[in-house]
This record gives structure tokens, sequence and C-alpha cells, in this order.
């Protein structure tokens, strides 16, 4: 599934977002010890791919950087020369109100009664959430067959009403600012601006949020006015076997037959439902091949302007590390839902799972794109170019000169540290590791503090974060401490001094029964009582294992942080250059905030062969009947008899060759005519590399078919409120008048 935003990519990739992070352990700077260099990456999966080319000869496509287009900056000549199209201001305006982004995902309205439309896997969670005691809506779907049953959830939904350029304010503020105090001069500056702002547009009250968005890397600086609300409830959700069908070997792949979408409606502040000044018609023609849509969401991030060293070290180290460690997490938790199923469901684990599984595979696919030798050929003549219009400009160079070379320096001395990377991605995320071990990172610092005589509020700070720590089931506990276990074997080696002071020559299994069967940090009953009885010491197993790391652990963290600021600097500045050169003809790179993404309805060549522009019904039971009950093509008994009148020939999924990322998921695609004719749910396994190269050969989003949605709500669910909202606009508020209402017809 294009997934939920992570924080740079592909959703569910919150807990990545601190992949290179630790508990704070206070531990000083010191000098490290030579690491163990990084195992050498997995033989390229395509490297037949340039047999025989001269890769000197490749050249950069003209849409390398994507069409991620922005809305204070749209291409309108570009729209023009290709489509034939020129949107007004009026068009722009209509589309950005019709549009709306959900935590993590994107959405819209459809009606004129604030009812939403999202991805199913968008809205999973809130399914779960609203579920009552003896229900599995999950797995069994969800429609409110009246207004009084749609159910309130946590979900809120962000309007882009205004957009403001600060970026002379905020290049004033950053003026004279050291490398190292940039970071924190940026965000006040950037919370600055945003209270004002706010204030300008009515504050709080009006329910206005501003966050000051950055563009090319900081060349240009935009504070997006949002409108935000927050009486979102669930309408409608199908059940997971057909929301997330095919399950995760289908995942990023074409032909699909997913039916990945949900409702809510928004209800303004009296508790009616909104009635919003802009929505998107439910089309009644769908998409015919060769189409022109558009694409409106919030794509999540993209890496399109990081240079090609930066990218290197990526392919030789970093998105390896990311995909294994996702993958062992995963497997993880796998094996104690599958353990404990019924303790998993309370735990809400299949979700995470899933969202685990996704990112796995999406980091999985962008690592196999950067041993591509083509793409790297075309990131390199791009960067040629780059670089030429530098030096050739004496005004350019004498203020650009030379930060490519700086910024390649910097990946050459992040190389000592790649088996440091490894050994502690995401360590003290809780996502991650196991309680014990959190503990363990503060009581450390509990008992050194208290060795040193520091100040008794400093200690009682410290033991109500450890007494903070939740519990994990002892079995899942276990499984993610030999998971990190198996990350310091692997990364750092079992001969290391790490290595041989943690693991003694024993198994991360072994080693981790140890540890947990000695430790007072095992569980939070123990936990307490050695805090309270004053009794618990260095001499802790688990404790030992963190003084066997926090000196290197320290060193690292200390030198990535160093060299992650003058990075930042060094990207900036190549931001300014590439605004200085391409202007906004290149669109920058993702942020969570609105774009459009142009495309045409096209099939595409793969697996030597040819897929069709849409699948239909048809597909989905031949997909079960081929594999049968029980795996991931099951379906729920209500459509292993669908009634007479469901038209298997129905469009259920298509692919469009527009330009989408993590956090597009939900987005909607409209045709010129602002009609939603389908719903972004995914990308296909080509479009994996699209996090720093767009092409269009064989990059494709796939949609879900309004058509198909249609279809299933009329015929499977018999949901006549909301077919009647769709296709007409009006608002019911009980199943049974709706009924009436068509029967009339």
């Amino acid at each position: 599934m294009n997934t939920k935003r992570p924080g740079a990519v592909w959703a569910r990739m919150a807990p990545v977002a601190a992949l290179a992070l630790a508990v704070g352990c206070g531990a000083r700077a010191t000098a490290v010890t030579e690491p163990t260099p990084a195992p050498e990456p997995e033989p390229a999966p395509a490297v037949s791919i340039a047999a025989g080319i001269d890769l000197d000869t490749i050249r950069a496509g003209e849409f390398d950087n994507g069409k991620m287009w922005t809305f204070e900056y749209p291409p309108l000549e570009y729209f023009r020369e290709t489509y034939h199209f020129e949107p007004d201001q009026s068009w722009f305006e209509r589309v950005r109100l019709g549009a709306l982004r959900i935590q993590g995902c994107s959405a819209s309205f459809v009606s004129p009664n604030g009812l939403v439309l999202t991805n199913h896997h968008c809205a999973r969670e809130n399914v779960s959430e609203v579920s009552q005691p003896g229900e599995n809506l999950l797995d069994n779907g969800f429609y409110a067959r009246s207004l009084d049953e749609e159910r309130e959830s946590s979900q809120t939904a962000d309007q882009l009403i205004a957009i403001k350029d600060v970026t002379e304010e905020v290049y004033a503020a950053l003026e004279g600012t050291a490398e190292a105090e940039r970071g924190a001069a940026l965000d006040e500056i950037r919370e600055e601006l945003s209270e004002r702002i706010a204030e300008e547009h009515g504050g709080d009250e009006a329910g206005i949020l501003v966050q000051v968005i950055e563009l090319w890397d900081g060349a240009k600086y935009s504070a997006y006015v949002f409108r935000r609300y927050t009486n979102l409830r669930l309408v409608a959700s199908p059940e997971l076997q057909l929301g997330h069908f095919g399950g995760d070997p289908d995942n990023f792949t074409y032909p699909r037959y997913d039916l990945d979408f949900s409702f809510y409606r928004i209800y303004d502040t009296d508790g009616n439902p909104l009635k919003p000044e802009h929505w998107f018609n439910w089309s009644d023609k769908g998409v015919e091949e060769g189409d022109a849509v558009f694409v409106i969401g919030n794509p999540g991030g993209s890496s399109r302007l990081q240079t090609v060293a930066q990218l290197e070290w990526r392919g030789a180290v970093r998105d390896k590390v990311i995909y294994e460690l996702l993958g062992s997490r995963a497997d993880a938790l796998q094996a104690f839902y599958d353990e404990d199923p019924e303790r998993g469901e309370e735990m809400d684990l299949r979700n995470e799972i899933f969202g685990l599984l996704n990112s796995e595979k999406a980091f999985r696919g962008m690592w196999s794109g950067l041993q591509n030798p083509i793409y790297m050929a075309r990131r390199r003549d791009s960067e040629r170019q780059f670089r030429d219009a530098i030096e050739n400009d004496p005004a350019l160079s004498a203020k650009y000169g030379g930060l490519l070379e700086r910024m390649a320096e910097i990946q050459k001395q992040r190389t000592p540290y790649a088996a440091d990377f490894g050994a502690f991605a995401a360590l003290g995320n809780p996502d991650f590791d196991a309680a014990a071990l959190l503990r363990a990172f503060l009581a450390y610092r509990y008992v050194t503090a208290s060795v040193s005589g520091a100040p008794q509020e400093v200690l009682d700070n410290l033991k109500g974060r450890v007494l903070a720590i939740s519990d994990q089931p002892p079995s899942l506990q276990r499984r993610l401490l030999i998971a990190r276990l198996t990350d310091f074997e692997r990364h750092l080696g079992a001969d290391s001094e790490i290595g041989r002071m943690i693991l003694q020559g024993r198994t991360p299994e072994v080693t981790a029964d140890a540890i947990l069967a000695s430790s007072a940090l095992a569980d939070s009953a123990q936990t307490a009582s050695v805090l309270e009885t004053g009794v618990l010491t260095a001499d802790d197993p688990a404790i030992q294992m963190v003084a066997t790391i926090i000196e290197r652990l320290g060193a690292y963290q200390t030198a990535f942080q160093q060299l992650g600021q003058q990075e930042g600097a060094i990207a900036n500045a190549l931001g300014r250059a590439r605004f200085d050169v391409y202007g906004t003809s290149i669109p920058p790179d993702a942020t969570f905030s609105l774009r459009v993404a142009d495309g045409v309805v096209k099939g595409y060549e793969y697996n030597g062969t040819y897929a069709p522009i849409y699948t239909t019904f048809y597909g989905l039971y031949d997909h079960y009947y081929s594999y049968g009950p029980g795996t991931d093509w099951d379906l729920p008994a209500r459509w292993l008899s669908p009634p007479e009148t469901l038209d298997l020939a129905t469009p259920l999924n298509f692919v469009l060759t527009a330009d989408v990322i993590g956090g597009n998921s939900g987005s909607p695609v409209i045709n010129t005519d602002l009609e939603v004719v389908g719903l972004i749910f995914d990308g296909n396994i080509e479009s994996l590399p699209g996090d720093y190269i767009y092409d269009p050969e064989v990059n494709r989003a796939v949609a879900v078919d309004v058509r198909g949605i249609l279809e299933a709500l009329d015929d499977m669910y018999d949901a006549d409120r909301l077919v009647l909202e769709l296709t007409t606009g009006q608002l019911v508020p009980t199943e049974a008048e709706a009924d009436a209402v068509l029967a009339g017809k």
C-alpha cells in the first residue's frame, strides 16, 4: 500500500523517524574504537539491466525530479502544452479547498454534507478504535445505516485555506546564525511566524493551524494556513480482507483487486454535518486509457534533491540497515501474535505489523533501485549539469562553488560509523526494543547520578521516567531483546569488544534469556521494588549491557549529530543554488503538504507482459479461487455468495502515471471537470525508487476506481444512503428513507 507518511517516505514510518537515535544517556563524546566494516551490500537485483550499455552516455530524464507541483507555483504552461488544459485561479481554489490532510494520509470532500473519502488502510486504526465490546469491525467491516450510527473517532482533518510566502522573514532571522545553531534558530522563527499568522486568521478559536513549510531544502519558505476539523465520525469501511486484499505479497504491485476505501463525515461545532464550500463530485463515467488526471494530496517526503554521494551512502549502508531492522521487528511481532492472537488483538498488533512490513518492502525497493546502474547514471548526469551551471556562472560559482564536494566529504566521514549505524539504529525506540533495555538506559543514568551525588530532584525525575515504562508481554520482550542482540552481533561482530562482553560466546537467544532471568528491570513490579528499596546497582545485567555500549554509542551519536548539522547547512545552500539555476521548473521534494500531480491513465510493460489499465471484480474472484481460502486472497463470507446484481465486469483498480509517494494514500484522483474518478492507495513495485528518481516509463500510481466503490456499496453492502449521497448530493438520515427515495425514482 502507498502508505501513511513516514517521516521521510511511505506510511507507518513514525517509528523509523528515530532510526539513528537512542534514549538520552548523557554519555560524553569519546574516541571510538575502529568499527567493524559494514557488510557488503547484497548483489544488485538487476545488474544485467545495464549490460552492454555505456553508462557515460546515459542522460537525466526530463522529470527525474518528479511532478509533485505546489499550489503556489503551479506549472501552468506545462499543463497547457501537455494536456491543452488551462486551469484558472478558481479551479485551483476549488481543488485546494476540496482536499484534506488527515493523520498520515490524504482525503477529500465528496459531498456537500461533509462526507470524506480516504483509504481503508488510513482509517484502519480508527476502525479498531470505534469497535465496541463484542464487535470485530476490522474483520467484519462497518457501515452506519443512519446519521446517528456514525461513530466518533480521534481522526482529524486539515484543510489548506491560505498560503503566504515567508522566505524573506526566515532568511532575516537566520542571517549570521552559526551552523550548529541553525536548527534551533529555524525552529524559533517557524514557531513565531506560525503563532502570528494563526492569530491573523482567527487563532485556536477558529481551529487555525499554521505550518511553515520548507521548499527546495530551504530555498523558499511558505506558511500554510490550515483549518483543522476535529469532529470526524466513521461512516463506512469494508472488511479487512477487501481493504487489504492480497496482503503483503500484493503490496506495491499491480494488477490489484483492493477495495481500499473508507468514509468519514465531518461535523461542525453545532454537531451538524459540515457544509463545505467545495467538494469533488462523484464521476459516473470513470476513466479510459489516455485520460488526463490529477492527484490532489499530501506526499509525505522524498529525497530527489539529495546528491549522488548521499545516495551512494544510502545504497551502501542506510537503506539496507533500515529494511533489515523493520523486517526483524515485524518477525518478532508476528511470532508473538501467532502465539497469542487474543493479546495481539488487544495491542492492535496486526495494524502495527502491516505498517512494518509495508515500510520494510518500501525500503527494500528503494535500496534495490540504488543498485540500478542506469538510475544512478541518470542522477550523476543531473548532478553534472547542475555542477556545470554553477561553475560556468562566476556569480553562482563564487556563492555555491565546492558545495557538492563538501557534501561528498561528509558521506566519507560517515563511513567509519557504518557498523554503529546498523547496531544502534532506532535504539531506545519502544516500537523496536525490549522494555528492560529501555529501563536500563534510564536506570544507568539513575545509578551513575546516585553515585556522583546528584540532587534529589534529578534522581526523582529519572526514577519517575524508569517507572513510567510499561511492561511488554514476556515472550514479546524476549523476542525484541533477541532482535537487538542480533543487531549487535551482525553489525559489530561477536568477536568485537562489545560482542565479547555482552554475548560472551553465547547466542543472542541464550544471552537474552540470561539477562531477563536475572535483571530486576525485566518487569515493572521488580523495577519499582529495587528502586524503592535502593538496591538497584550497576551490577544488574541489563544495566551492565548499557554500560558496555554507552561510550561507543555516545561517540557515534555525537559524530552523527555533527555531520548531520553540516549536511543540513550544505543541503540548504544547495537548495538555494538549485533554485537560482532552475527556479520552479523542478518541483521541490515532498513535505507532507498539498501538491497536485498530473498524469494519464496508462498501462505498462512488466514481467514480460503488459499490465491492463484497470482490473475488475472478475480478477478478485479469480485470485480467491486460484489461491484458496486461508490465504491473503481469502474473501469474507458475504463475498462468497454475491448477489446476481453484482456486475463482475465493473472496474475495480486502475493505474496512472501521476507521481505519488507515502502520504498520498487517500488522495482523490480527479479529472479536469473536478470529478473524483479514483482513490490513490498504492504504487507499483517499480515506483519504489521514486523516493529519489521518478521514472514515468514504469512508475505507476494504483487507485481504486470509483465505479468499483459504488458497485460494492450498492450491491454488496446495501448502502443506499451513501449511494444516494454520492450520486445526487442528497443527505438522508436513515437507510429506510434512502430506500424510499431510490424506490421513488
